[in-house]
């Protein structure tokens, strides 16, 4: 689930940063473009630091700079048939939305044990087994996911609460 990685990115610079600080914007932009996106594939949850900031290249024409900074991040990559903890944002009668970290889960009334029911009158709405298991929204959930969807900026996931020791923590 989570990673350290070395990852590289480029940025460009206006004329006006140039300077004896340019080292310590490039880092606090990297900062603050790069924490908390998803590429598609993993989610870049924090920058630990940069190793490597090149030499400024001239773009002609323009006056810009590009910078090329390696840098190294914990990033959060989930996998077809991990076990995950999670916190119910959604219920309803179709299933249920839970978030792992930056991950939205949807795990579907199928994949929900039999003796967990769908009670509408209940407030809040909730997947009730009239004993012990309640989930409602703020519930803890362990799931395990059945697979994972990938968009541009974007990822999401189905998961399952159907096999032993999965469900409500």
């Amino acid at each position: 689930m989570f990673f350290l990685k070395e990852l590289e990115r480029t940025i460009t610079l206006h004329p006006s940063f140039f300077g004896p600080r340019t080292k310590e914007y490039l880092t606090t932009r990297l900062y603050e473009d790069v924490e908390g996106t998803c590429n598609g594939q993993y989610y870049i949850i924090v920058v630990l630091g940069t190793f490597s900031i090149s030499e400024g290249r001239i773009i002609p024409g323009s006056g810009y700079a590009e910078y090329t900074i390696q840098y190294q991040a914990v990033v959060c990559r989930p996998f077809k048939g991990e076990t995950v903890d999670a916190i119910v944002t959604t219920v309803n009668p179709m299933g249920v939305f839970a978030d792992v970290g930056p991950l939205p889960v949807f795990v579907s009334n199928h994949l929900i044990p039999s003796e967990i029911k769908w009670d509408p009158n209940a407030t809040p709405p909730q997947y009730t087994d009239n004993g012990d298991q309640v989930i409602e929204k703020g519930t803890h959930l362990r799931i395990k996911l059945i697979g994972t969807r990938s968009d541009v900026a974007n990822m999401f996931a189905i998961g399952s609460i159907k096999e032993d020791f999965l469900g409500t923590l």
